[in-house]
């Protein structure tokens, strides 16, 4: 099979014949139909979150069908489209045992640590980490599997903070913001505020729902962001950036008892003191999701209630695309089709 595989830190990926793999007793071979591009992949190429293992092929974001089965493997037959879930976990301790496989310390995420999407063929280790797409375009639903499913759960976590009158404020409009401003419009009555430097994707916020789209970068954002929540701070703030600037906008933007959530992956930081932010605010990041957390996303979509820029590109092209996306020049999500 064709795969673009990382050999080395800091180098393009190259698009080879590698092994197609078999599936042993319970494991699933999937044929890909999409895999996802996503930020990670850039910090794993560049090394600043380094890869478990070289070389390897990325892709944690992934769709397809399913193209054999191993042994005891049951509960799907070839041919089967399906979701892949990301986080495959030990499957035997307190937090797989309790639906959180994602946060399990041998937790190994396609693309991640074993050999992900970016191929023609996918192995996975159990059909638990396989759901149903029914309907689905799976092009659009590789998606899901990380940018729907990361905005998804942070969403989750603000919920109790999102009462009537309050605001939200998502700081990045692309490939997991687009999806954040719109579970906050399905699942709260919240005023949605995106901060986006990109206008284009100030405008596709504001498309899927955000009541405004500010520019982070401009002078005077901060003052903004209080005036359209009344003078009183968003009740929470959803950084899917992650870089020191915007967690310092957030931060200060942030309501008393009000709540951050990084998402971001950017490697930001940003001092905590007792004066340095509104009294009683809490900041939590946000790892992935759960497989039950992905069962619902996938249940709004086939609902038809989710919305997706998605471009998609050849698997020759992932060098290139991996680039736009270093640019900024990815609106929304970004799928190569091997």
């Amino acid at each position: 099979m064709r795969a673009a595989v990382l050999h080395a830190i800091g180098e393009p990926l190259r698009v080879e014949e590698v092994p197609t793999p078999r599936p042993g007793p319970g494991q699933v071979l999937v044929k890909v139909a999409a895999a996802g591009v996503c930020h990670s992949d850039l910090h794993q190429q560049d090394g600043s979150v380094p890869p478990h293992r070289i070389p390897l092929i990325m892709g944690h974001e992934n769709a397809g069908w399913v193209a054999a089965l191993g042994q005891g493997a049951e509960g799907l037959a070839e041919g089967d489209p399906v979701v892949v879930y990301g986080g495959w976990g030990c499957g035997h301790c307190r937090f797989c045992l309790g639906g959180h496989e994602q946060l399990c310390d041998g937790a190994r995420w396609g693309g991640l640590g074993p050999d992900g999407g970016y191929a023609d063929y996918l192995l996975v280790p159990a059909t638990r980490h396989l759901l149903p797409a029914g309907h689905l375009d799976l092009v659009k639903a590789a998606g899901l599997t990380d940018a729907g499913l990361s905005s998804y759960r942070a969403v989750k976590k603000a919920l109790p903070h999102l009462l009537a009158g309050t605001t939200a404020v998502v700081i990045g409009a692309g490939g997991l913001g687009q999806y954040g401003v719109q579970y906050l419009k399905l699942m709260t009555s919240a005023t949605v505020i995106a901060v986006e430097t990109s206008p284009a994707r100030r405008q596709l916020a504001v498309s899927l729902g955000a009541d405004h789209a500010i520019d982070g970068s401009a002078a005077g954002s901060l003052e903004e962001i209080r005036e359209l929540s009344g003078g009183e701070g968003p009740a929470a703030v959803l950084d899917f950036v992650g870089i020191d600037a915007t967690m310092r906008l957030g931060l200060a933007a942030l309501a008393r008892q009000g709540l951050f959530v990084l998402v971001g992956l950017a490697g930001g930081s940003v001092p905590m003191g007792f004066f340095s932010q509104a009294p009683e605010v809490a900041f939590t990041t946000s790892v992935w999701g759960s497989r039950n957390d992905l069962a619902e996303v996938i249940a709004l979509a086939q609902q038809g209630k989710l919305t997706a820029a998605t471009e998609t590109h050849r698997l020759d092209d992932i060098n290139q695309v991996l680039e736009r996306l270093e640019l900024g020049l990815v609106e929304g999500r970004a799928v190569v089709v091997p």
